[in-house]
């Protein structure tokens, strides 16, 4: 038996496994993972209801946003519009005030990604200053987000598939280095951008086959709590993605991009390589 096992410890030790386990309880990942979830549905959803419903070519409002984000399709994504969609006076009735405040109780869902690079990469904390890259980089998202809708009914098949995955590297890939201020070299981030738009699909495969039913049986056996039960739940899994994608990108490289080391970025409260006394 013991025979059987060695090499599976030696193929674990070799992959660095258990170091990815250990970040992941350093990081938090799962409580990270629900401090996404809670921001993103009381910060960016108004945000993106309001953009939604302005929206002048119609495209389905905030409704076909997040069924197209789960996957989800026929009588589940008709549950879902039923249940979340605004009406189109929401942007009559929203004020001025109400937008910017809207954008900026927004600004700590950036910032909540942010720290969770930073702490991922062990970089400082940017100061209080940087707080315009979080804005900026929540109206990137909702670019984002909004061509991912405006290209559903204009390209199918392997065409938007590629678009997809395309334009969600490059996303993830730049927003990791925006929100750490250059402080990570691009190459070093491309694997936890691959790994982000990985799990991304893997979790679009997961709402399919579990949450396109579950929305259904919820709606009937609780109504509209047990929708946005639904959807906080996938908003979870979307920001155990995200923060575990690049942390994943992270052990990656320190595990099998030896030959890249030298310009990882130095740990907190330690000097870089070659300027000690």
């Amino acid at each position: 038996m013991r025979r059987h096992l060695h090499p599976l410890r030696h193929a674990w030790h070799w992959l660095g496994a258990q170091t990815l386990v250990r970040r992941g309880r350093d990081l938090e990942l799962m409580h990270r993972a629900m401090g996404f979830a809670t921001l993103a549905l009381v910060t960016l959803a108004p945000l993106l209801i309001v953009i939604a419903a302005a929206d002048p070519l119609g495209r389905g409002g905030f409704a076909a946003w997040l069924a197209d984000g789960m996957g989800l399709s026929g009588r589940s994504a008709r549950v879902l519009a039923e249940i979340i969609s605004p009406p189109r006076e929401v942007v009559g009735t929203t004020s001025v005030w109400g937008v910017v405040a809207l954008a900026v109780f927004g600004i700590p869902f950036g910032g909540s990604v942010q720290t969770g690079y930073e702490r991922t990469w062990s970089v400082p904390p940017g100061p209080w200053h940087r707080i315009w890259r979080q804005a900026v980089w929540l109206c990137v998202l909702t670019a984002y987000l909004y061509q991912e809708v405006l290209t559903r009914d204009a390209l199918y098949g392997p065409e938007r598939i590629t678009l997809s995955l395309a334009t969600g590297v490059v996303f993830f890939w730049w927003g990791q280095r925006f929100l750490l201020g250059g402080q990570v070299r691009w190459r070093h981030l491309l694997p936890g951008a691959l790994a982000t738009m990985t799990g991304l699909i893997g979790l679009r495969a997961f709402s399919y086959f579990v949450f396109t039913p579950l929305i259904v049986e919820n709606a009937i056996s609780y109504g509209t709590v047990g929708v946005v039960l639904v959807v906080e739940s996938w908003l979870i899994g979307v920001g155990f993605v995200i923060f575990g994608g690049a942390m994943f990108g992270r052990w990656l490289f320190d595990h099998h991009g030896h030959r890249f080391t030298a310009d990882l970025p130095p740990r907190t409260g330690t000097e870089p390589p070659g300027r000690g006394g």
